[in-house]
């Protein structure tokens, strides 16, 4: 049975009895136990929050916005044709970043990004020569698929009422 952090009870004790019985004091056993904490908290951490769809639309807005990089000077001056892939490429990074913090928000922003990822296709340098719009599209279709885990459902035996 899974814990409501989604770790297994039996797991992070077979891992704290590995850690203690190899790690003495001369071999960094506090380290290799913070190192297995810290990676428990990461796998609960991207198994709770839609991660990878995050990730890809962080891509896609770092991708927009690394080809649309130009001195401030000649930004300002073509107006928003140079700004814009500044503006996509950061809304494509912050629609990214907003569902790990709120993973309710997951719809909203998973959407949004990906209408950031389509619109930069236009107004700024093919979306990243095609790439950051593409990954954008993953990131934002990967945000808004995402689900919580379920618990499974307790079978009834044959002979309990429902």
């Amino acid at each position: 049975m899974l814990s409501p952090a989604g770790r297994h009870p039996a797991r992070e004790a077979a891992d704290e009895e590995r850690v203690a019985g190899r790690a003495g004091p001369a071999r960094g056993g506090r380290v290799r136990a913070a190192a297995v904490r810290a990676r428990r908290w990461f796998r609960a951490f991207r198994r709770t929050r839609p991660f990878w769809g995050a990730l890809w639309m962080v891509a896609g807005g770092w991708t927009v916005l690394k080809f649309s990089l130009a001195p401030m000077r000649l930004v300002v001056s073509t107006g928003f044709d140079g700004i814009a892939g500044y503006l996509l490429g950061g809304g494509m990074i912050l629609c990214g970043l907003i569902p790990l913090a709120a993973p309710r928000q997951r719809f909203t922003f998973g959407i949004l990004g990906s209408v950031l990822a389509v619109v930069s296709l236009v107004a700024s340098n093919l979306g990243g020569f095609l790439v950051g719009m593409a990954l954008g599209v993953l990131g934002g279709a990967m945000t808004v698929g995402w689900g919580p885990k379920r618990t499974p459902r307790r079978r009834q035996a044959p002979g309990d009422p429902a």
